[in-house]
This record gives C-alpha cells, structure tokens and sequence, in this order.
C-alpha cells in the first residue's frame, strides 16, 4: 500500500512542478532575455515481485531545463555587436551629412552670395556701396566657413561623450557578469541544478555588452571569462576589469580608452582594436568621417583663400597699391606628444595649397630615423637620420630649435584649422584691388595693324617695373621690338615656347604671343609697321578698372582646387557627394544586419521563447496528470479504507 501511496504522491509532485514551470513561463513571456523551461522526467524504474515481473515505483523530477541554444545565443551576439555598430555610425554621420547638404547652413549658397558681390563690383569698380557689399559678401562667407566647423566641432565634443557613456556602460555590465557569475555558481554547489533565470540573466549582460563592444565569451566551469580588444580580459570569473577614458598625447581634445591590469596599470588601447558595437561605431565615425571631413573643410577654406589671394596680389587698390592679402590662412597644428622627452620645437608651414591632403601627418624618432607618416593610410612619407623633411604634400616641415629624444612623436594637422581660422584681412574697401597695376596705349600715329592688349602683371612685378613708361619700337627691317628697360631680361612665350632675351637685346617679334619683363605681361598682335610703338605704364587714376575683379570673377568657376580638377563649389560638391554616398551605404548596411539579426532572434525565439499557446496545452495536460495522481490517492484511500473494515 505505501508503494502505491510514493507512485501517487510522486504523480502530484511532478505534475505540480510542471504547473509551476509553465506558469513561470506563461509569466515571464514578456521578459527579456528570458528562455522557456522545461521539466525534465524519469522513471524511479521497478521493483520484481516474486518473478511475477517488475512493478513501476513512480517518477521523479530530475531538472528545470532551459531550452537555449548556444550556437545561436553567439551567432546573436556578434550580429548585435556588427548592428550596433552600424547603427552608430549611421546616427553619426546623418548629422554630417544632413549640415552639408542643408542648403540654408551648407556652404555653397554663401560662395554664390560672396561671388555674387564680386560681380556687382566688376560693374561697379569705383562704387563705394558694391565695394562694402563685396566684403560683406567676404565675411559672410567666412563666417559660414567658421559656423560649420563649429558644428563639427560640437559633434566631435559629442563623440568624446558617447565614448565615456560606452566605458561606463561596459564597466557597469562587466561587473554585473562577474556578480552573476559568482551567484550561479554558488547556486549550483551543492545541488548542480542549473539556475536558469540567473543563466538568462548573465546571457542578456552578454547581449547587453556586445552592444557596446564586440566580446568574445569562453566558459569556464560554471562561469562566464569576456574578453575585448586584442584580448584583454574584461571578466574572469567572479572578478571584472575597468575600461577608462584616456585624452590623447598628442590632442587633449580627443577622448581614448584605457584598460586597467589587476596591477592597476593603465594600458592606453589602440582604437582600431575596439571594433564593434557602439564603441566600435564611434572611433570609425571619429577616424574615417568625421577627421577627414573636417580636414576636408579646412583644405577648401585654405585652397579658396590661398587662390583669391594670388590673385588679389596681382591688382591694384584704390590708393594706388599693390593689392595685398583678402583672407587669412590658418597655420597647420602642430601637436607634441604629452610623452615627449626631448626638447625640439616642430613647426608646419603650407606651401601648395593645390597638394593638399585631407589627412593628418606624425613625425616618430626612434633614436636613429625620423619618420613622418600619412595617418589616413598609414604610409611612411620619409624615413631619414636627419630632419627637417621639406615639402611632403604641399607642408613644409621643420624643426626651429632643440633635438628630439628617443620614441618622442609629433602629430602635425594641415588642414584642420582652415575653416575655423578664416578671415577677411582687408577692413578698408578702398584697399579692394580691383584695378590691374599697368595700362597699355598704341598711339594713334601708328600706321599698321598692331594692337597691344590691355596686360596684366605675376607675381614678380614691382611699382619700379613701369615707374616710368615703357614704350616700345617696333622695327621692320629686323623684325624686333626695342625698349623694354634696362637690366630686365624679356621672356616671350608662343605656343608654350618660352624664349629668353638677355636684358638690353632687341626682342623679335611675334604676332599674338606673351612679353613679359619685370613682372608685366602683354599681348602685341597683328602687323605693326615700322616706327609704331607701344605704350606700357602705371595705371593711374585707375578707380574705373575692373580687370582684377574680373579675374578674380572667374575664379568662382575655374578649377583652381584639387589638382585643378574642381571649383570652390566642386570641390565642396564632391565633400557632400561622398558623405551622401557613405550614409546611404551605412543605411543599406544597418538595414542588412538588422535583417540578419532578426533572422537569427526568430530562429533563437522559436526555439527558446515562450509560445503562450503551447504553455496553455501544457498546463491542461499538467493540470490533468495533477487530477489523474489526486485521483490515485484517493483510490488507494479507498482501498485502505476497505481493507480495515476488513480488518486485514
């Protein structure tokens, strides 16, 4: 009878783990992370009865079981890791990438207005009001220049924080792992039943984790050991370790990730070891999109200021000077490590503007070579035991005073202040060079067909070039021109032959080609006669001049930047094109991963999540074992009850 009384009772026990089980799991159906559980059964086997065979001695719960996958919870894990890094990267550079592209804060509606103001003056050259409208125009332009490297610069400001949110995240949950990790194997001691929802737990810390940073999990026993970066471990067991956010030797602006040994020394971790996540995200936004944009805007601002400049400098103000510098470049940032030991002073200068590149530069000394390195595709540019290097990429580099120690690094930045350091130098609209320094004259005594044009001047002109006038003769009988001053060499250029006469010579003509001398240059065409001459002299009294400001005109269309293969505004297209083409490819990249991780979550859910349908059977069929066991109670009472009124 007491066998019978154990094979019920065990009926009833199973049966009502089984209820509580699906109940748990009917109640956290909605829980995340949470994985379904299952009783697991077996037979307590038989008892042989005098060889009349083996009577069954009822059942017993062996287990909880979490149905959970883990070839599918690590396949999750990484497609989380690669989605939030995407995710974050795209979030990042819409910013960017809707600034550019807004046409009430982009950069192209001011260059149209700024030019728009030169042409004004190319009608009006002596108009005072078209002259404080073209500088207008001019600050306009470079405080649009400054307004959005502002921008950039706040979101740059916004990334060092995202990156100290990320660590503090990372460390809160490697601590929470290491506490789980201790509490489930103390759970476990003992009993070695598995604690499943303390299990959930830790595996959605995991999922949590891989968010903020790609992770690689080895288990260890009962507990979890995550590993980061290069593969410093992040939880070992019951113990977890700190990430901290480190400034950069060489840009205190610029937030890192430090990792801190169980000695407490403070490793400082290479950005390109961290990918993945939302860690992972940040630093390639920061060093593929967000550096290089702004070095981008920089090189613009440098290339339209250097350009306007030069040819600023070859005009004529209205005070009879020589035109003078319109914008201000900004200097290349030199930035020494906070490691350095030695005492060298490096300094950075631009000299071609036109071969600039969009990335930074670092000088390293090893003791023996000093090497200077393009950061953006980490290729040496010079490797020598003796500096300054010269000119690499249109940057002069040098080294004014001192001498560098053994492993003392430098990080140079062309680029990146050209939009921040823009200015309009000229404050006075009279010192506009809108003029051109020299006017030409052919007498109307002249008998032939000769016409000189109207001349412009290079670089290497000077007041003293026409301080008198020029006049040249032109003689039939040789063919040659005379008068050009003395102790100037003349140069004539036909056809992009250049010829050179010594000063003092005669000078043979040809029709349509260049003569310069002294810093002018002139046209003379057609068929001169003998006698005729050409006057060349300062251009005086020159208020009604425009051909500077012509010139200066048609720069808003030349492709004076890029290797001369684009214009301000293409140029600053093609920064807007490739940002907008990135986002895009980001945008299609994140919708693809998070397919894929939805894929693999339904897979996972359809395996490990709570069907509410299935549950609703499995507590019918529980609740039916539970009343069939009561029912064999109550038999096996019945009997006992029989068998004293028997008295047996």
């Amino acid at each position: 009878m007491s066998s019978l009384f154990s094979i019920a009772q065990s009926g009833l026990a199973a049966a009502q783990a089984g209820i509580a089980t699906t109940g748990h799991n009917i109640a956290n159906q909605a829980t995340p992370g949470y994985s379904r559980q299952v009783v697991v059964q077996s037979s307590l086997g038989g008892q042989n009865l005098d060889g009349g065979g083996y009577i069954g001695s009822g059942t017993n719960v062996e287990t909880v079981k979490r149905i959970f996958n883990d070839f599918l919870a690590a396949q999750i894990v990484g497609a989380q890791s690669s989605k939030s890094q995407l995710d974050t990267y795209y979030n990042q550079i819409s910013k960017v990438n809707n600034m550019l592209a807004d046409s009430s804060v982009g950069l192209s509606p001011a260059i149209q207005d700024f030019f728009k103001g030169v042409q004004d003056l190319v009608a009006n050259p002596g108009s005072a009001s078209s002259r404080q409208a073209m500088l207008s125009g001019a600050e306009a332009l470079a405080s649009r220049f400054q307004s959005m490297d502002a921008q950039l610069t706040s979101m740059r400001n916004g990334v060092n924080n995202e990156i100290a949110g990320a660590v503090t995240n990372i460390n809160a949950y490697a601590k929470q792992i290491a506490q789980l990790n201790d509490a489930i194997t103390k759970a476990q001691n003992g009993t070695g039943q598995p604690p499943n929802d303390l299990l959930d737990q830790r595996d959605l810390l995991v999922s949590e984790l891989a968010k903020q940073t790609k992770v690689s999990v080895v288990q260890q026993g009962d507990g979890y050991n995550v590993f980061i970066g290069n593969g410093q471990p992040l939880v070992v067991s019951n113990l977890s370790y700190e990430l901290m956010t480190l400034s950069s030797p060489t840009d205190p602006g610029r937030l890192g990730v430090g990792y801190k040994t169980a000695t407490g020394t403070i490793i400082s971790m290479p950005e390109n070891s961290l990918v993945g996540g939302n860690l992972g995200g940040l630093f390639e936004y920061r060093n593929k999109t967000l550096d290089p944009i702004q070095n981008s805007l920089g090189r613009i601002a440098l290339g339209l200021a250097a350009t306007f400049n030069a040819q600023h400098r070859l005009g004529q103000d209205q005070n009879g000077n020589l035109g003078g510098d319109f914008f201000n470049l900004a200097s290349p940032v030199v930035n020494p490590s906070d490691n350095n030991t030695g005492n060298a002073s490096v300094a950075a200068s631009i000299s071609n503007v036109d071969a600039l590149t969009t990335s930074d530069y670092r000088l390293t000394y090893d003791g023996t070579n000093y090497t200077v390195t393009r950061m953006s595709d980490n290729v040496s540019m010079y490797s020598n035991t003796t500096f300054p290097a010269g000119a690499i990429d249109g940057v002069n580099f040098s080294m004014p005073s001192g001498t560098m120690a053994s492993g003392d690094e430098f990080v140079i930045k062309p680029t990146i202040n050209g939009a921040s350091g823009l200015s309009v130098l000229i404050k006075d609209v009279k010192n506009i060079a809108a003029a051109t320094p020299i006017r030409t004259d052919a007498p109307g005594t002249n008998t032939g067909t000769g016409a000189i044009s109207a001349g412009n001047i290079n670089s290497s002109f000077t007041g003293a070039t026409v301080a008198s006038p020029v006049t040249l003769t032109f003689d039939s009988a040789t063919g040659t021109l005379s008068g050009f001053p003395a102790g100037m060499p003349v140069t004539v250029t036909t056809n992009g032959v250049t010829t050179t006469f010594p000063a003092g010579t005669p000078v043979t003509y040809t029709a349509g080609s260049v003569i310069a001398f002294g810093g002018a240059e002139v046209k003379i065409s057609g068929t001169p006669a003998n006698g005729d001459k050409f006057t060349i002299s300062a251009n005086t009294n020159g208020d009604g001049d425009n051909r500077n400001m012509l010139a200066l005109g048609e720069l808003q269309t030349k492709n004076v930047l890029l290797g001369g293969t684009a214009s301000y505004n293409g140029a600053y297209s093609q920064l807007v094109s490739l940002v907008g083409n990135k986002t895009r490819e980001l945008q299609t990249n994140s919708a693809a991963e998070g397919t894929l991780l939805k894929q693999l979550q339904t897979a996972q859910q359809s395996d490990s999540g709570v069907n509410l349908d299935e549950e609703a059977t499995n507590l019918l069929r529980y609740q039916q074992a539970y009343q069939a066991s009561g029912k064999v109670m109550q038999t096996i009472s019945d009997m006992f009850k029989v068998l004293i009124s028997l008295g047996v």
